[in-house]
């Protein structure tokens, strides 16, 4: 017969054999300390059989227990040596769906973002100028002031000159405006899921494969099928883009495609779970690329 218990069957197992092994040595403590010795010595007083000659109060002598403890010590033995010999581990198997990395045609998968500013609003429309008819404009001569002056005539000191005060300086120039690194879509290397059992593979496709089963694994091992989807019977392909930064990191996660009943966040919550990637390299230097992740929701 194959027996397989996991770790907490076995543990449970163990533990209900302690707590027998207690509740027996409790039960046999209350049998030998019931009676008093006054009360042992008066049962047994005048009784001449050989048991008395190797216990003073046969109630009390621990030795006509020694088969039965031998029993089941051995008994006890054997089943903990059976249960450590059918302990097995079991690994747990990843149900991934076909074709998980399949982006489907009708999925409308928008360009990038990019972070340039907005374009200059355009210039004002150009004044309209309205013809002005020709008019006879007559000249006026102006009036005769008389500036002639006289011994007797005050003459006032001119008004001192108010001196007007400078223009304000210029404005600063504008900040230099910052260096927006560009984000690349596809690059010679692609970024891939880091797994150090998938390095030691021979060549690039294998290693590329591996990473990606990988990915799979950890994805579709951590996801949870939202209740809500189950009940509505809700399925279909979640699509999330993500950045694989210089170092690795998985930064910016964004919903491109949503179903909707709460699986885009789930897919959400699994993707910032991920751990550091391998970045992609252009020309031989790490570069931010944006990632593509398709996550299929399907009911078994």
């Amino acid at each position: 017969m194959d027996l397989a218990f996991n770790g907490s069957a076995l543990l449970g197992i163990v533990a209900a054999v302690v707590v027998l092994l207690l509740a027996l040595i409790f039960v046999l403590r209350n049998a030998f300390g019931s009676k008093s010795p006054e009360q042992l010595a008066e049962i047994h007083e005048g009784d001449d059989s050989p048991l008395l000659k190797r216990a003073k109060y046969p109630e009390a002598d621990v030795f006509r227990w020694s088969n039965t403890f031998w029993l089941g010590g051995l008994a006890v033995s054997f089943l903990l040596a059976v249960l450590a010999f059918s302990w097995t581990t079991v690994e747990e198997k990843v149900a991934i769906p076909e074709g998980a990395m399949d982006i489907d045609d009708d999925i409308m998968i928008e360009p990038p973002r990019t972070a340039e500013p907005p374009p200059p609003p355009p210039p004002p429309p150009p004044p309209v100028i309205e013809e002005v008819p020709d008019e006879e404009i007559l000249e006026e001569e102006p009036p005769f002031v008389d500036q002639e002056v006289e011994a007797e005539t005050a003459i006032e000191p001119p008004a001192p000159v108010v001196e007007k005060a400078p223009p304000p300086p210029p404005p600063p120039p504008p900040p230099p405006k910052k260096e927006v690194k560009e984000i690349f879509k596809v690059v010679e290397d692609m970024p891939r899921f880091k797994s150090s059992e998938c390095e030691s593979k021979g060549s690039k496709d294998e290693v590329k494969a591996c990473a990606q089963q990988k990915m799979l694994e950890f994805i579709y091992k951590n996801i949870k099928y939202p209740p809500i989807a189950r009940e509505n019977g809700v399925e279909g392909t979640v699509v999330i883009r993500f950045v694989v930064d210089e170092t690795g990191k998985v930064k910016e996660p964004e919903i491109l495609r949503d179903i909707g009943a709460g699986c885009g966040a789930e897919a959400m919550r699994v993707v910032n779970m991920m751990p550091e990637w391998r970045p992609g390299q252009q020309r031989g230097r790490k570069v931010p690329v944006y990632f593509n992740l398709p996550v299929k929701f399907k009911l078994e």
